[in-house]
Parts: structure tokens; sequence; C-alpha cells
């Protein structure tokens, strides 16, 4: 039985203009231990699933449909009181900043402890234990001295390592990372990624990673999710969807990587941008940025610019994308005697 279940995911927002939809019809599932990772350009919808999966989407935002289900537990008929339980306890997230995760008016030991005892009935002693036995798991140097010290006088690198030691404290089953190294350099960001899939494996942690960087994607997960407008395009083995990508999209992100272009030319990019979640085109959302919306003779492709492109299997990939179905269906009735 998978470790989570999310099924059917959709997420919307009441605004003034009417409501829009951050989520559609988003479904993956987790094994126990599994690293499972969510690629996207910003506002792709991949913070937004992120925070529906700990009921952290504030008002005017809400799940208007669909299931999660944790450890076969609904998560969606969570009362507060449990979610209360359930957060930092058996899932925890890291954020993208964490000074916006650690309070800067209390040290490091405080919020560490306070985050023990309010799960765990153990003495103030116990826990100060515990956290320095965290602060040693993620390599800080003298964590006697770090845990009497606050956010402020630490490094961005060793801040963020703190913010793993506190999602590890009450060893989770889940831990969501929402481009947990977007503020610190290069070499710090490989320092911080490879400590997390080194405490996943040894904890047996599953791992939710969301990020844009399609290279520690590559590197960390065992499965991927491209998301485009709320929407789930393409899924699948981490290492087939980079050496193989079906989908356009998918396709032109990894041939926007710096590496993908000979030195001394222009980079490759998507043309156009990311749509307005108030004004998702037609059909397949991605087609007016498609290179292959479009049939050689100038028509339209069939079904994009119409349809919602449903899901097909390609290998041990789904992709939503009518021109991998239609080629798929050539290949079929070519096959055909």
């Amino acid at each position: 039985m998978p470790l989570l279940e999310v099924e059917g995911l959709d997420v919307r927002f009441a605004l003034r203009q009417g409501e829009v939809q951050a989520l559609r019809d988003v479904s993956f599932s987790l094994e126990r231990g599994e690293r499972l990772g969510i690629v996207g350009e910003s506002g792709a919808g991949k913070s937004v699933a992120a925070f529906a999966l700990l009921n952290l989407i504030s008002r005017p935002g809400y799940i208007h449909a669909g299931s999660i289900r944790f450890d076969n537990e609904e998560l969606t008929r969570y009362s507060e009181r449990q979610w209360r339980r359930a957060r930092g306890n058996r899932i925890s997230m890291i954020f993208q900043d964490p000074m916006m995760t650690l309070n800067p008016v209390l040290t490091i030991g405080a919020q560490m402890i306070e985050c023990l005892r309010a799960h765990r009935r153990i003495s103030t002693s116990e826990a100060r234990k515990l956290s320095l036995a965290r602060l040693r798991q993620v390599q800080i140097p003298s964590p006697e001295q770090r845990l009497d010290q606050y956010p402020h006088e630490l490094s961005g690198g060793m801040r963020q390592r703190i913010v793993i030691a506190i999602a590890l404290l009450l060893d989770p089953d889940l831990i969501v990372a929402d481009e947990p190294t977007t503020a610190l350099d290069v070499t710090i960001q490989a320092e911080i990624m490879a400590l997390l899939l080194e405490l996943c494996e040894r904890h047996n942690v599953g791992l939710i990673l969301i990020t844009h960087d399609l290279g520690v994607v590559s590197q960390v997960t065992q499965r991927m999710l491209v998301m485009y407008a709320g929407r789930v395009i393409e899924s699948g083995p981490t290492r087939e969807i980079i050496n193989d990508p079906q989908h356009p999209y998918t396709q032109g992100l990894i041939n926007a990587l710096p590496q993908m272009t000979p030195p001394g030319q222009r980079l490759n990019q998507i043309r156009g941008s990311m749509p307005s979640l108030a004004h998702i085109p037609s059909g397949c959302a991605f087609h007016p940025r498609c290179d292959f919306a479009q049939l050689p003779d100038g028509s339209p492709r069939p079904g994009c610019q119409a349809q919602v492109p449903p899901f097909v299997d390609s290998g041990n990939c789904r992709v939503a994308c009518h021109m991998v179905r239609q080629m798929q269906q050539l290949d079929l009735e070519e096959a055909t005697p």
C-alpha cells in the first residue's frame, strides 16, 4: 500500500472576478521511502500542491475536490486538531526561505525543544539532547553553541541545515521540500541536497522535492511529475523522462538547460510564458507555446485547441499530449497488416 495517494486533487481560489483553478485533476502516489520530484515553471502549481498536502492553503483558496490518503487515512477529512498532530510529527515541510521558517526572536534550541514538547511527553533536558543529536546528524559544527544562538547569527546554509534538522526531529514518514535550496549558492545547494538524500535513505523517509531545477531532480529523485498550468502533463521514472521526454513542454525544459547549448550560442528557451490561472487556454493549456500544435502543412493539430488531452502510456511514463497519442495511433496502424 502506498504511503501517499493523491487522486483528482482540485484546488481553487474564490476571487472577486470569479473562481480560478490552481490545481486540476492532480493524481500521483508515493511509496514509503521513495523520492518524488515535482518540476515546472513558476506558476505551474507546484507549491500549491505541496501546501494542499498539509492543509496550509489560506483563504480564499480551498480544496474543491479530490482525495489525499496518507498511510490509508483520508487527510481531507481531518479536523484542525488532527492536523496539528500530523504536521511536523508524521509529515514535515521544508520551505524555500529558512528565515521565514525560523522565529527570529527565539533561539534555535528554544524552537527545537518547543517542537518536540508539542508532540512528545518528554522533559526539556531530554528534548535538548535530541535536538543536539539532530544538529550533529545534519553536520552542524559546534551544535551546543548553535542551540543558544538566534537565526540571524547563522549563515544561510547553516539555517537551512537547522530547518532540515527540525523537519527530522520527530521521525516523520514524509518530508515535503519546497525549493529548499533556492536562496543558497551552488556549492551549498549541492551539500544540502546530498545531506537531504542521505538522511532520507538512512531513515527510510519519503520525500517530495518541489523545484524548477531539473539537474537536482535527476540526481535526487526516483520518479518525477512535470506540471503546467495546474495540471500534471507527464509522470514516470526520472531517468526515463530526462533521457527521453515525451511531452513538448518537458522537451523544452530540458533543452533550456545551459549544458544543452553549444558554447557561444544563445540559450534555448520556450517561447511565451506561463498563462494566468484566470485565463487558461482552451484544450491543451500549452498549445499557444507549443511548436507541435500545428501540422507540417500549417493547419492546427486536431484536438490541441479544443480538447484537454487525456493521459496515454508511453513506456513507463504517462503523458497528456495529443501529438503523442496520434503518433501512437499511426504506429499501431502501420504495424497492423
